[in-house]
């Protein structure tokens, strides 16, 4: 199938390095590459890994005329704020007739119903396992693999930014360098404000709400507190009594709705959820049939995201349906 991508960062430059990998076996074809910094890049016979970029196209509609694909990959950098201009981006590829797979959390977090509703009336598949866990099953695995559970709730820790800052700063270090030390392994938000005034966990959380509880919901909705006002010595303190702190993000059904919020919490270093430092990441689900349960990714990188997105292809290309595809579908969305 033809692909055509929209942005080319780390996690685009690794999904065409993987594509090629596996090309014996998925003969994905990349047609075209539109990026904000680089410009334009379109081949019908299919680009190279390392592509030669022009002139930037003056539209992603340009854009997706010209590499006519079959599949839209966006890629695009995260605006928590409105989840633009990803959300556009798919639009214009479901107008076209394309399928989408994305890693961008936003559009997720701010208008999944929609996107996901118009992509059923166009019957097209709309697919976004990395946009949560670094491409960790977490949407693949609610379709697939539990029939009929019910999702009551769920738990996660889902930031990495916040914890190398924590640990830093448990080690004597300053709230800054923390925030220097995960910028320098390219794991912050393009604002990496983003990352500890919780607004990342806060889009992942409305993400996973509107999926799996069908909330309906925004960042803005999530009741959110970073980690801005933890200080060095409060966490080397808190190092000595045997406790930690974690951005935790909850979310849990309520007789008044869904509820959901985004809190630095004080934890036990033995807590299931203080087990993962750095970029490792958790997530519990409560349920009615399965108890608690968790998906735990360990140091996930940009290659691991790009798997997330490439798995999602492969399940477009097979014609794999679901609540993550096309919906409403009773088996997840109406959860």
């Amino acid at each position: 199938m033809k692909l055509a991508l929209i942005g080319f960062g780390n996690v685009g430059r690794a999904l065409a390095r993987l594509l090629r990998q596996k090309r014996r076996e998925f003969p994905f074809i990349i047609t075209g590459i539109h990026t904000l910094r680089h410009g334009t890049a379109v081949d019908p016979a299919g680009l190279p890994v390392e592509p030669t970029f022009g002139p930037r196209l003056p539209s992603v509609e340009a854009f997706l005329d010209a590499a006519r694909a079959e599949i839209a990959v966006e890629l695009t950098t995260l605006d928590p704020s409105t989840g633009e201009p990803a959300i556009s981006h798919i639009r214009a590829a479901f107008a076209r007739r394309m399928h989408v797979a994305t890693a961008n959390k936003g559009p997720i977090a701010h208008a999944y119903a929609d996107l996901r509703d118009e992509a059923a009336r166009a019957g097209l598949g709309f697919r976004f396992e990395s946009a949560v866990m670094d491409g960790a099953p977490v949407f693949n695995l609610w379709h697939h693999c539990l029939p009929g559970v019910k999702v009551l709730g769920f738990t996660g820790v889902l930031n990495s930014t916040s914890k190398v800052v924590i640990e830093i700063m448990e080690r004597g270090g300053s709230f800054e360098a923390g925030l220097y030390a995960a910028r320098a392994m390219g794991i912050t938000e393009a604002d990496g404000a983003f990352d500890v005034e919780g607004w990342d966990s806060a889009a992942k959380t409305a993400a996973l709400a509107n999926v799996l509880m069908d909330a309906r919901t925004t960042p803005q909705q999530v009741s959110t507190r970073g980690i801005t006002r933890l200080t060095p010595e409060r966490m080397q303190e808190m190092a000595r009594q045997g406790k930690t702190v974690r951005l935790i993000s909850r979310g849990r059904r309520t007789k008044a709705g869904v509820s959901l919020r985004v809190r630095a919490e004080v934890l036990d270093r033995s807590d299931v959820l203080a087990t993962t430092p750095g970029t490792s990441n958790l997530i519990l689900f409560h349920t009615d049939l399965m108890g608690t349960f968790g998906t735990v990714s360990i140091e996930p990188g940009v290659e691991e995201t790009a798997y997330g997105v490439f798995s999602d292809l492969v399940n477009l290309s097979r014609g794999v349906d679901g609540a993550n595809v096309v919906g409403p579908d009773p088996g997840i969305a109406g959860h």
